[in-house]
């Protein structure tokens, strides 16, 4: 008798354990995973917006996928899971756009950069402008690919209108991005590049020679849109509109984007 009554009690305590514990693990949620492929440019101040972000939303974890914008329309066209774009070339974003995927009602113009010419602070070549990149003492210049790398398609349109391309194009190195540019810099294995200014922000063994004109090349746009198929369309227009806000904007600016308004 002794015995059955323990042995009941037991049961009652257990059972009290788990209707205890119950409710609190019923509330923990997976987070949800929010995909984000955005251009190379901008990978320093995207993972220093999400610290704050994901902090801010612990229900939203931020994954980025970052690459040349040619190169992720091209994942996205192919169908890859992407929530949201951020591209540094409004030809790539506008191109999603009217194949339909890219949602037309939730889509900004977030930013704007600069071009410039770089060479490694170690560098002797005297070199002033895009002009001297005609020089005899200029041997190879990096520039990102024209087709998908935006940079490398306003550097070339740059060249062109300073009157050079047809001399110089074969100095130049082509690259997968804009920051392997600043890599064959940074190492000197080209005697100058082509990249944007806030690349320029995040080394410390590259110095400016020259900025472009504005009228050498298209406009600077980076733009940023959700992706039709995306399921996760309430975060992805959350995650938008803090890269809209002033948190975000002063890390913009502080890695040297022009935001637009």
């Amino acid at each position: 008798m002794t015995k059955s009554f323990f042995l009941a009690g037991i049961a009652i305590i257990v059972l009290l354990g788990i209707s205890a514990c119950s409710p609190k693990e019923s509330h923990q949620t997976k987070p949800v995973e929010l995909t984000i492929s955005a251009a190379a440019s901008l990978n320093e101040s995207l993972i220093e917006i999400k610290k704050i972000f994901e902090k801010e939303n612990q229900q939203i974890k931020i994954l980025y996928n970052i690459g040349s914008s040619g190169a992720l329309k091209q994942q996205i066209l192919q169908g890859a899971p992407v929530d949201l774009f951020l591209s540094a070339s409004q030809e790539h974003f506008i191109a999603l756009t009217q194949e339909g995927l890219i949602d037309k009602q939730n889509q900004t113009e977030l930013l704007g950069n600069k071009l410039v010419l770089i060479t490694n602070k170690e560098n002797s070549a005297k070199i002033n402008g895009f002009i001297d990149l005609n020089s005899g003492q200029i041997k190879k210049i990096a520039i990102g690919i024209p087709e998908s790398v935006p940079a490398g398609k306003y550097a070339k349109q740059t060249l062109q209108n300073s009157g050079i391309w047809e001399q110089i194009h074969t100095k130049v190195i082509q690259t997968k991005d804009v920051r392997q540019v600043l890599t064959y810099v940074e190492t000197g294995n080209v005697d100058a590049g082509i990249v944007y200014m806030t690349d320029v922000k995040v080394s410390d063994k590259v110095k400016v020679v020259a900025v472009a004109e504005e009228q050498s090349h298209d406009p600077i746009i980076y733009p940023g849109g959700i992706i039709t198929s995306t399921s996760n369309k309430k975060e992805a227009e959350l995650f938008l509109s803090y890269l809209q806000s002033n948190t975000a904007k002063t890390i913009f600016e502080k890695y040297g984007f022009i935001v637009l308004d």
